[in-house]
């Protein structure tokens, strides 16, 4: 099975673009969660045109046409020394039971560190202590508890692009103490050999965790992001089991190719639906949001199939 015949473009992307929120620069690299038929919401990165970073909530009925608050975010904490700074960007959303949990790259003076809120209904965001400390910039949390504690996929960074980037999982017993770091992957030739970094939460399938992930390398015309994917030890999520060699999608529309920042496909949400197709929503270029799908079972036998 070629990579084109995987995930399909929608035919109307992009679904979200800046004229959707009236400071809105660009909005890209969004979190996107499905709560029931028909009721999906979703907290989308926003830059202004001060090129301040700001998340604002969406609400929509099929997935594709959005209403976006046209505030930002305001979080509620009890210790005003928890806050989301004006560089907030690249949020995740993961369901566990009833309450959504949020991270996103909280970056300030010291670097990009990795904030954390949770939510039940997307009307009150309470913001907790920062997960992860500078420098990191990527944090997916597991649906569910492994071996009796929380769980995540994170990737350490530094102040400036980083022109590296590894995987590694954590655990916590609470959301705040986190340890037991493990590597999981990091870079590995052509599309994905300069860094590496989680895209939406893990999925769980009988053959492993699905990571829907991003690959960087850099072009005598800057860096490439292109999406790729990788089934992980249901037990030992640091264990690989399959991992991409080929991309599962690359930068080739121009919606894609053209932006604030050229020749970016950045995987930040995956839905599934009831009929088993996964939508993959997706930045474009720091500039626009787009979506794509794919049959579930596909992309397992994908990662299978083309695999290192």
């Amino acid at each position: 099975m070629a990579n084109e015949t995987v995930f399909k473009r929608y035919a109307g992307n992009p679904i979200v673009t800046a004229s959707a929120v009236p400071r809105a620069n660009s909005i890209h690299n969004s979190a996107i969660v499905k709560r029931g038929e028909g009721d999906y919401a979703a907290v989308f990165r926003v830059d202004e045109i001060s090129l301040d970073c700001v998340l604002h909530v969406g609400f929509s009925q099929d997935g594709i046409n959005w209403d976006i608050d046209p505030d930002p975010i305001q979080m509620r904490s009890s210790d005003p020394e928890i806050f989301a700074t004006n560089f907030s960007y690249d949020p995740r959303l993961t369901r566990l039971e009833d309450t959504y949990y949020l991270t996103w790259c909280n970056a300030g003076p010291q670097g990009p560190k990795i904030g954390f809120a949770t939510t039940k209904d997307f009307k009150t965001f309470t913001q907790g202590e920062d997960l992860l400390p500078p420098a990191n910039r990527n944090c997916v949390i597991f649906p569910r508890k492994i071996d009796g504690k929380y769980a995540i996929y994170h990737r350490p960074s530094d102040r400036g692009h980083t022109p590296f980037g590894d995987i590694f999982y954590a655990t916590s017993p609470d959301f705040v103490h986190w340890g037991c770091h493990r590597f999981v992957f990091g870079p590995r030739g052509g599309w994905q050999s300069l860094k590496t970094g989680p895209g939406p939460a893990p999925i769980e399938t009988d053959e492993g965790w699905l990571l829907i992930y991003h690959g960087v390398w850099l072009s005598c015309n800057g860096y490439l992001y292109y999406v790729g994917g990788a089934l992980l030890d249901l037990d030992k999520p640091w264990k690989v089991l399959y991992r991409t060699k080929d991309y599962l999608l690359s930068p080739t529309e121009s919606y894609e190719r053209i932006g604030d920042v050229p020749n970016v496909c950045f995987p930040s949400a995956a839905v599934m639906e009831t009929d088993e197709t996964l939508r993959l929503y997706y930045g474009c270029a720091d500039t626009c949001v787009s979506m794509a799908e794919a049959k579930l079972s596909d992309v397992i036998q994908f990662v299978k199939t083309h695999s290192f």
